[in-house]
């Protein structure tokens, strides 16, 4: 048994690097794939050699996942946040150190999740039944909290608002996976249209660690990861970028410190749905939705089971992800990054065509030239995910 553990965890290693290689996947597209191909796989492979794949893909997913953030400009939902700051020091030649730092961030996370999982598994339900009632208005007051630390509060509002009706509109749409062509569009290929239109030009990349001196801020980036985080295990609508969002206000954290917790806080809330699922029977992300698909709630043995799988995929993908930072650290200045861009695009536009359809290549199209009008807004990018939270406030409220 212990060998096809094993074998399951590498497996799963390797199926979590090419998608957070991918541009524009999820984890969450890709838990919902695995349950249509469930009922196959089943018959070959025991559910609970299943369940250690899927969560050995979904860490290593959460170090990986930045990679295309950084070099390419291309997030999904829990990683656009690093765009901003990733894509500075990728232009002043240190994007390895910005993969680097959200390696730290998530490697970090792994080792605290460990020592806090049994006391959250006492917590969160009694958290849970406290604020469960409250979930609308909680999402409006940090909705608030998030607006009024920009700048220009009265763009970020409009820009929360208006992302706030194409999603409720998309999301009453009778079309496959909705939220694909909807977030990659957001977030994806609106950012990709503008780097072939600035003609971003990479220079040679440094392949250094960051400093010591340089990672003062982390313990207050940590601290804030680790308060914020939990917030995505009982609140629909929130993400990893919003958690962020809220650990950076609590941390103050710089842009270096602030790539460590979003490392820290796109694993974290990863391994806080497993807890979440036994603890609360909620699934908050696509990797927890397979799990139950394929076990039903699990029993403490099984969590057991998951945390360490949690432990190894996460230090072996800590080693993975620097490796192949280095690679494209190496490469990224000698390829022509408008055709990469290019290619990119065409490569989302392709996956949305398959999974969503004719319909899906509209909704794309759509929110891909809002996602454009939202970045030249100049207001953070976390804004946009009004997509998501309104239509769940207009949910939870109607």
């Amino acid at each position: 048994m212990l060998f096809q553990i094993i074998l399951s965890i590498l497996a799963g290693i390797f199926a979590g690097t090419i998608t957070g290689l991918i541009p524009g996947v999820h984890i969450n597209l890709v838990g919902i794939f695995l349950i249509s191909l469930s009922a196959t796989l089943l018959s070959f492979v025991l559910p609970i050699y299943f369940v250690v794949f899927v969560v050995a893909m979904a860490i290593t997913h959460t170090f990986v996942d930045f990679i295309p953030s950084v070099f390419l400009g291309c997030p999904d939902t829990d990683t656009e946040l690093s765009v901003l700051p990733g894509h500075e020091l990728l232009k002043k030649g240190e994007g390895y150190q910005a993969v680097i730092l959200t390696c730290y961030g998530s490697i970090l996370s792994i080792f605290t999740l460990m020592l806090i999982a049994f006391p959250a598994i006492i917590l969160v339900p009694k958290i849970y039944n406290f604020v469960k009632d409250l979930i609308p208005f909680l999402l409006i007051i940090i909705s608030i909290m998030l607006i009024s630390i920009e700048r220009k509060k009265f763009t970020a509002l409009g820009v929360f608002l208006l992302t706030g009706f194409l999603g409720w509109c998309i999301l009453n749409l009778e079309i496959n996976q909705p939220l694909l062509p909807l977030l990659t569009g957001l977030f994806g290929s609106s950012m990709l249209i503008i780097s072939i239109k600035n003609k971003i030009q990479i220079p040679q990349q440094e392949i250094t660690n960051p400093a010591m001196k340089n990672l003062r801020p982390l313990a207050g980036a940590f601290l804030g990861s680790l308060l914020s985080s939990p917030l995505c295990s009982f609140l629909p609508g929130l993400g990893s970028g919003q958690a962020a969002i809220i650990g950076t206000a609590i941390s103050r954290s710089d842009k270096k410190g602030f790539l460590i917790l979003l490392g820290a806080t796109n694993t974290l809330v990863m391994g806080f749905s497993f807890i979440s699922l036994y603890a609360i029977s909620k699934t908050r992300t696509g990797a927890a939705v397979a799990i139950q698909e394929i076990l039903g709630i699990p029993s403490l043995k099984i969590l057991t089971l998951i945390l360490f799988v949690v432990l190894i995929s996460g230090a072996i993908s800590f080693f993975l992800t620097k490796n192949l930072a280095k690679f494209f650290s190496q490469k990224i200045s000698k390829v022509n990054y408008t055709k990469i861009s290019i290619f990119t695009l065409f490569v989302l536009g392709i996956v949305v065509f398959l999974i969503s359809g004719f319909f899906g290549l509209g909704v794309l199209l759509a929110s891909t030239f809002t996602g454009i009008y939202c970045i030249h807004q100049k207001v953070k990018r976390t804004n946009m995910m009004g997509c998501l939270i309104i239509p769940t406030i207009i949910l939870y409220l109607f």
